[in-house]
């Protein structure tokens, strides 16, 4: 899915010397757990108990005794889940930042408190995650294939052996679809569905939604261009298979479309552009990636990429392209772009 990850790659061993041994005997110390736990969310915590089961987006059901207790997530879908009081034991993904600060995709979570089994693309711990106990791997999944976002592919069935995994799909749907998944998850890990705050934060979802609606029907001669920065390229996303663009489509935000043929290098979802190419459309407000991989705005520093109109006018913000699916945190991307676009002038 991201070109961050096609530019950034950094394959690490997952295992130690002799880690091997290790794993076997974790992998038998831990398949007696299954199932025990009480739950995660408050009502679990409370007393809920009984049969648990979750039919994810690749359509398998997971089932154990009970709620899980021990749950391991992608960092974002553990940012999600937290936001609905549920919280997991540990994360793999971007977490933490170089200086030591949270990722932008860890949302509230204290990182300090969390096991982190690897921060980056290709990394992730086998013996760290086996000694958790985990009942469930909960993640994201790009692709139709059922992919585990940010799960290795030369160690994914030594994992699927520690506990069964769930995914939630963020492929080619808009956002509100996996928002409701990720809902649905949280409501059946024991969350409070009807707490205040959870309640709320949809309330401003909604009238977020509403107001971004009517700024793109108020601007509709408005071209805003979703981009993400590496060293050596420019990437322009088309909305087909983001969940966040497709929604902003929906919308009707008028979005900057590369052909399908200039996507098809990208996997479908991007173009590449060389710097020197970098104004190859015409942007009046430019959406850059805010993942802690690309390089942001401020950071760049290609006389090619000054010289943009929309950079020029200031008309330049953040998106997240892997946005943290739940209503509180997805607020923020529709009220920015729906405030750039009330605020933004015809350029170029």
């Amino acid at each position: 899915m991201s070109h961050a990850r096609a530019t950034h790659l950094t394959r690490r061993g997952l295992l130690a010397a002799g880690g091997a041994l290790g794993l076997g005997a974790a992998l038998a110390a831990c398949g007696d757990d299954k199932g025990k736990g009480s739950g995660s969310g408050k009502d679990a915590k409370a007393g809920k108990s009984g049969p648990w089961s979750f039919k994810d987006d690749r359509g398998t059901t997971v089932k154990l005794d009970r709620a899980p207790a021990n749950i391991v997530a992608f960092t974002g879908v553990g940012a999600a889940l937290y936001d609905y009081g549920v919280e997991v034991k540990g994360v793999f993904g971007p977490t933490t930042t170089k200086d030591g600060k949270a990722d932008v995709q860890a949302g509230d979570m204290d990182v300090s408190k969390l096991t982190v089994l690897g921060n980056a693309w290709g990394q992730f711990n086998i013996e760290k995650y086996a000694s958790l106990a985990p009942d469930v791997l909960i993640t994201t999944m790009f692709d139709n294939a059922g992919t585990l976002w940010y799960v290795p592919d030369e160690s994914k069935k030594k994992i699927a052996q520690l506990a069964p995994g769930v995914g939630i799909s963020v492929y080619d749907r808009q956002l509100t679809q996996p928002l409701q998944r990720m809902w649905d998850l949280a409501e059946s890990l024991g969350a409070d569905m009807k707490a205040a705050k959870v309640a709320d934060a949809k309330k401003r979802f909604e009238a977020a939604a509403a107001r971004l609606r009517a700024a793109a029907k108020a601007k509709p001669g408005l071209k805003v261009m979703a981009g993400s920065a590496s060293d050596q390229l420019f990437y322009v996303s088309g909305t087909n298979l983001s969940v966040d663009l497709e929604y902003f489509k929906a919308l009707g935000v008028n979005f900057v479309e590369p052909p399908e043929s200039a996507k098809k290098q990208g996997g479908g979802w991007y173009e590449s552009l060389s710097w020197e190419n970098v104004d190859k459309y015409h942007a009046d407000i430019i959406m850059m990636d805010d993942r802690s991989s690309t390089i942001q705005p401020a950071d760049i520093t290609k006389a090619t990429w000054k010289k943009l109109p929309a950079v020029k006018a200031g008309q330049v913000i953040a998106r997240s392209p892997e946005p943290i699916l739940s209503y509180d945190k997805c607020v923020p991307l529709l009220t920015g772009l729906a405030e750039a676009l009330e605020k933004a002038k015809k350029v170029g």
